[in-house]
């Protein structure tokens, strides 16, 4: 399983390795060849390539040294470029480059930075080996002033070569996601042993490109890497989520999910959610809307089944908490929110339902009810989305009204609202913020955008490694809410219906995109019209 590790906890892990047997020098050879393996697979005529290789002063430098050697032995001319001096008798990688005869200079050798700019316009590909994780901004000395002359040509020159990080593009912190100006975009980034947050965090993500996971070579079982509970939603590991589909199976198996949604003005909300869900396996799915909207939503899902809710100008009102009462005994997973409106009625409603602070529960069929006090009644699993999330934060002690693990998913400006912190600070560290509120609140968190985080208040981390703008449009939110409580319903704890939903929404955006030729025009129904697709992908016929 793919793991997400801070700089600390890559330390560490290098640090268990060698003292279980595997040495530096061990793992820079075999991170030399995992890049230079990840670049061949890529260039396929490498023998024809003219290779630049920029070598900085640590661990990093001698990884991009032994994939210019691996990669000389391919056939390509290397050239290698060092923000300092190295000495063949200390360092074996450097002395085996220059007995090959390879071209050499050192930054102290070039002060006009000419010798520089003349390699990086000939280069075919630059392997960018500076700087590793450890760096602190602003960058200073000899590295800086290489990354600035390389960027400088390559904003003048039309052929721009193809670029390839080690471990991370020089001068991105890899924790944060912050970058140096100076640092060059990458077009591939080989990672070592494992993703590290900085990689999916802006500005700095702009600059990955395509991202592997290269070999360090550490040994099965390492505790120190198996204990990180930060996890990257790779399609293996995500296709081990799926739930069971038997042959015996018939509608009740698969789950009965219950979709609390829509208003006047958003009905939309509410057909995109339960389409989601039946999309995503949901045995049946009963849509629970305001009357004035189900007869426009109706036609769109003939296949659900509905509760028709009391509402006020076209918002669910308060009478609907004893409506929907009848309805928890017989359903396996609950989503309360989309298109919701954030009308005080709709807020005296959820408030009704979830047993909040002068509320009481009601069990009951049509508007008739008889009224039961809130612990009477178990909520089953839930999903809160949009205008949900934007309610429920405005209920006192609303964590503990969600008797169960809840899935919520707020986007950043969601969550602002539910935190009280600033979009931006949420935005600069996305991971934390979403840990500390999971374990604080005590349900699972889907922090939305791109990269999307899970969070489980136990501990437990996931980033979805998919970054696409074609979600970036009204009702996808929706969908993926709707694909979250099928999951749910099919029996997945929250966190893992979580990451599984998560990563199968995203990537159905890519897929939707592929099928346009561009992520302009893609609208949330197409989503929908690739779930399929992905579940087959991933290994579900």
């Amino acid at each position: 399983m793919l793991k997400v590790v801070t700089t600390e906890e890559m330390q560490r892990i290098e640090r268990a390795a060698d003292a279980a047997g595997l040495s530096y020098d061990e793992m820079m050879a075999n991170a030399g060849a995992s890049i230079a393996r990840a670049i061949m697979e890529r260039w396929p005529d490498i023998e024809a390539a003219k290779v630049l290789v920029l070598v900085g002063p640590g661990n990093n430098g001698g990884d991009g040294l032994v994939a210019g050697y691996h990669l000389m032995e391919a056939g390509a001319k290397v050239e290698v470029y060092l923000s300092n001096t190295r000495s063949a008798q200390e360092d074996r990688n450097f002395a085996r480059l220059q007995e090959a005869g390879l071209m050499v200079v050192t930054a102290e050798q070039d002060s006009d930075g000419k010798i520089l700019s003349k390699a990086v316009q000939s280069a075919d590909l630059i392997v960018d080996a500076l700087l590793g994780t450890g760096i602190k901004l602003p960058l200073r000395g000899a590295p800086r002033e290489i990354l600035s002359t390389a960027k400088s040509v390559l904003n003048r020159d039309a052929a721009v070569p193809y670029i390839v990080a080690v471990d991370c593009p020089s001068g991105l912190d890899c924790d944060r996601g912050e970058i140096a100006e100076e640092s060059l975009s990458a077009d591939l980034t080989v990672t070592l042993a494992a993703a590290k947050p900085g990689l999916f965090e802006f500005p700095g993500a702009q600059a990955v490109g395509d991202l592997v996971i290269g070999s360090i070579g550490l040994p099965d079982g390492l505790p120190e890497i198996e204990d990180v509970r930060h996890i990257l939603a790779s399609p293996e590991t995500v296709s081990s989520l799926l739930p069971e589909r038997p042959l015996d199976a018939h509608k009740g198996t698969f789950g009965r999910v219950l979709i609390v949604a829509g208003s006047i003005n958003y009905p939309g909300a509410a057909a995109l959610a339960g389409l989601g869900a039946y999309r995503s396996g949901a045995g049946l799915v009963a849509l629970a809307v305001p009357a004035v909207i189900q007869p426009f939503v109706a036609p769109i899902l003939p296949e659900a089944i509905w509760t028709i809710l009391p509402h006020e100008s076209g918002v669910i009102s308060k009478p609907a908490a004893a409506v929907l009462s009848g309805e928890l005994g017989s359903t396996d997973a609950l989503l309360i929110g989309p298109g919701f409106n954030r009308e005080p009625v709709t807020k005296e409603f959820l408030n009704e339902f979830l047993g909040g602070e002068g509320g009481e529960r009601s069990r009951g069929i049509g508007f008739v009810s008889a009224r039961h006090t809130p612990n009477e009644i178990d909520l089953p699993p839930c999903v809160v989305d949009a205008d949900g999330l934007k309610l429920l934060s405005e209920l006192r002690g609303w964590p503990k009204l969600l008797k169960r693990t809840a899935i919520l998913t707020p986007h950043p400006g969601e969550f602002a609202i539910m935190t009280g912190l600033p979009v931006p600070e949420i935005l600069s560290n996305r991971i934390e913020h979403a840990r500390a509120f999971a374990e604080e609140w005590g349900h699972v968190i889907v922090l939305k955008g791109a990269f999307t985080i899970v969070a489980a208040p136990d501990g437990r981390m996931a980033t979805i490694p998919i970054a696409t703008p074609a979600l970036a449009t009204a009702g996808t939110g929706d969908v993926l809410a709707g694909v979250l409580v099928a999951l749910r319903g099919q029996g997945l704890d929250a966190f893992e219906a979580a990451v599984l939903g998560a990563y199968i929404h995203a990537h159905a955006g890519e897929l939707a995109a592929e099928d346009w030729g561009t992520q302009v025009s893609v609208i949330a129904g197409d989503i929908v019209e690739k779930l399929p697709a992905v579940f087959s992908e991933l290994g579900r016929d």
